[in-house]
């Protein structure tokens, strides 16, 4: 799996929530909690979209904090924003079709 960019700038990350805002969330924390196949799938979803929205379910009875950092960690990707119980993450994907991929900003 490739890194995800660890340090993006303020100005990336408010590209990045700009392209996030009309998403829905494509993964779901439920009960189950942070499983193997819930990590599998945020993973799967990275590749295809490389900028997910995933949500954590009220019964999760997960922190939302701890969550973001371990999903970050597990798959490789950056937490653009957490707000509320969303989880905006972003990991490049090189082998997506020039047109699919998303080319960020440079610069702060």
């Amino acid at each position: 799996m490739p890194a995800a960019p660890n340090n993006l700038t303020s100005r990336q990350k408010q590209f990045l929530k700009g392209l996030a805002h009309p998403l829905s969330p494509y993964v779901h924390i439920g009960k189950e909690g942070l499983s193997e196949a819930i990590v599998k799938t945020i993973d799967s979803e990275l590749g295809h979209h490389e900028l997910i929205k995933v949500k954590i379910g009220n019964n999760s009875g997960l922190e939302k904090h701890h969550t973001c950092q371990a999903v970050t960690e597990q798959t490789g990707s950056s937490a653009v924003q957490l707000i509320g119980k969303i989880i905006v993450l972003y990991r490049p994907n090189p082998e997506l079709p020039r047109e699919k991929r998303i080319i960020l900003p440079k610069g702060t």
